[in-house]
């Protein structure tokens, strides 16, 4: 639940943390919601969300999975 203005107050959020994983995070939570928007936010700032449209989100995340965003996880040496 959500009292931030213009933001579904029933969304079903999920976490996206790795398998196995407790505690606070910092995770990522992702919500679907009506008219295609998805929404997502940070466990330690859930009142900070931003939100997408699904057709935006599907191309995000065909991107990760395409190697398009590798460069941002490499280490610094």
């Amino acid at each position: 639940m959500t009292d931030t203005p213009g933001i579904p107050a029933d969304l079903a959020w999920v976490r996206a943390a790795p398998e196995g994983e407790e505690g606070p995070g910092p995770w990522i939570e992702i919500a679907f919601g009506p008219d295609d928007f998805v929404y997502l936010r940070e466990t330690g700032d859930p009142t900070n969300i931003v939100t997408t449209t699904r057709t935006k989100w599907v191309a995000f995340t065909k991107g990760v999975m395409a190697g398009e965003f590798d460069h941002f996880a490499e280490l610094d040496d």
